[in-house]
């Protein structure tokens, strides 16, 4: 960054996704959720920097050039639901036109087949077909996530990344569109689902991953962690207490700044366990980094 600062945006992020599986990508604003996605898909800023190696279908996508992300990764191996649609949908051309050319390119619809073609992919997404011929601005929020989910979905990617897939979604409409994007796994694919509805990672994860300033500290079966025998780290547990349906009781504090992260544990200045041992970072091991985990009967008793 100017003045030569470095933002640690993401660090040590490792995990894998089998195909029919779902895995969740949980935790607060700026932890490095929707950069862990951008860099997937090759497209982060021109000042970032990767290491290490994310092989999806056979490619490593973080070494391959900017030819093979677009001809043979993007919409063919790996599908986006973004988080900002209107970022995505070209703002001059109308909802049909965008679904057709992504049928064209994708699936190779034929013109004489296209009408029905894009009726049935607006469909999956919950998108009505009364609008099929609106430009972006006649558009709502939840229309235009809708929109953009359609296209995601058009070219069956073995990987799908739905980034924040529920954003200006009412709730009916919430259970909908993860719904559809669960068949997606169902058929033998594999979703991550980056997401602050803990509702909506419950209803359809196989496993959740909790990222907290830029790093994973829990990885879980989802049926253990909103169930029994709960979360292992506390902030995770502090992010299920904050639930409305659960304690309503909010993490105290702020996280930190990605350009200033402490030396130690990161989430050690919020954490009530904290003690000399969280002076030194803990490692992602068996699923957990944490100095000072949560029991099974704390949680029970909680």
């Amino acid at each position: 960054m100017r003045g030569g600062r470095h933002v640690a945006a993401v660090t040590d992020a490792s995990f894998d996704l089998a195909a029919g599986e779902c895995l969740a990508l949980v935790g607060e604003s700026g932890c490095g959720k929707s950069v862990l996605a951008s860099a997937l898909l090759g497209l982060l800023p021109g000042n970032a920097e990767t290491a290490g190696s994310a092989v999806v279908d056979g490619i490593d996508v973080l070494a391959a050039d900017e030819r093979t992300l677009a001809r043979t990764v993007r919409g063919r191996r790996i599908g986006l639901v973004p988080q900002s649609p209107a970022a995505h949908l070209t703002p001059v051309r109308t909802v049909r036109a965008q679904l057709e050319e992504t049928l064209r390119a994708l699936t190779g619809t034929r013109r004489k087949e296209l009408a029905a073609a894009t009726e049935a992919a607006a469909a999956r997404a919950a998108f009505p077909p009364g609008h099929l011929d609106a430009y972006l601005h006649e558009l709502s929020g939840g229309l235009a996530q809708r929109a953009a989910t359609a296209m995601a979905l058009i070219g069956d990617a073995p990987l799908l990344l739905a980034d924040e897939p529920t954003t200006g979604l009412d709730r009916d409409l919430v259970d909908r569109t993860v719904d559809e994007l669960r068949r997606h796994a169902d058929d033998g694919r594999a979703l991550l689902m980056i997401t602050h509805d803990l509702a909506a990672a419950e209803r359809i994860a196989d496993r959740v991953a909790v990222m907290y300033a830029g790093r994973i500290v829990e990885l879980a079966d989802a049926t253990g962690l909103f169930g029994r025998p709960g979360p292992r780290h506390p902030y995770t547990r502090g992010l299920l207490d904050a639930l409305p349906e659960r304690d309503f009781t909010p993490v105290p504090g702020l996280p930190p700044a990605l350009d200033a992260l402490p030396a130690g544990c990161a989430f050690a200045p919020r954490c009530p366990r904290t003690t000399d041992a969280c002076g030194t970072a803990p490692f992602l091991t068996a699923g957990l980094a944490c100095h000072h985990p949560v029991t099974p009967v704390e949680t029970r008793h909680a």
